[in-house]
């Protein structure tokens, strides 16, 4: 197991994805899961700014994953959302969901189930998100911790953005540092996570270096135990 922490627009979906599919091995991006509650809660008109109220909904919805590194897609109730979980009004709301303790206590276990089974079947598993590598799958073979420079990272939010129609694609270093702020708590590096800048690098030079590591640590091995929990 492969796991990638950091902060947002430090690009850990697209290197995770990149490195799954170098490898053969599944993906998971577990911040995902996080966005398609917060799509669920605003499309129910809740109010997702009171951790009461999350925290009494969080396990209403169903919530699925696919852990296809080329075509990952996401539901809610059997309702594809892949794309509607990617918006402005989404990604300005999770950070206030994912905090609620309730919300990451059930998230948590779905997550690590998903990677218990991919690592009994011998896929192996990239996952992506934050307190991966000291939460999430502290028994990771692999831990990564991706960042970049507040602009950098401003400019790749913004990338991600310009596919919803209703918003303007272009973040604020104010808005960069209130979802810092705001992911702080979640967004610890485990102390043997290997820490890469990536602002001056090309995606394809983030995912040969995690790969380069990958090996240099044996990952994967026949046989090993890349799941023991």
């Amino acid at each position: 197991m492969i796991a990638v922490d950091g902060p947002a627009g430090s690009g850990k979906s697209s290197t995770a994805r990149g490195v799954a599919a170098e490898l053969g091995l599944r993906y998971l991006d577990t911040g995902a899961m996080y966005r398609a509650l917060t799509w669920w809660l605003i499309s129910q008109k809740l109010d997702f700014r009171d951790p009461a109220t999350v925290a009494r909904d969080a396990r209403r919805p169903v919530i699925e994953v696919t852990t296809d590194p080329a075509n990952p897609r996401v539901s809610v109730d059997g309702t594809d959302v892949t794309g509607l979980i990617r918006t402005r009004e989404v990604s300005n709301a999770v950070s206030a969901v994912a905090s609620v303790p309730e919300v990451r206590t059930h998230l948590v276990v779905r997550q690590q189930a998903i990677l218990a089974s991919a690592c009994a079947a011998g896929d192996g598993i990239v996952a992506e998100g934050r307190d991966i590598g000291t939460v999430v799958a502290p028994q990771a073979v692999v831990k990564v911790f991706l960042t970049a420079s507040e602009d950098a990272r401003a400019e790749r939010r913004a990338a991600d953005l310009a596919g919803d129609p209703g918003a303007t694609p272009t973040v604020t270093r104010g808005e960069q540092k209130r979802r810092d702020t705001a992911d702080a708590a979640q967004s610890a590096m485990a102390s043997d996570a290997i820490k890469v800048d990536s602002t001056a690098l090309s995606l394809e030079q983030v995912i040969g270096l995690i790969v380069q590591v990958a090996g240099e640590r044996g990952f994967p091995l026949a046989g090993h135990p890349a799941w023991t929990g």
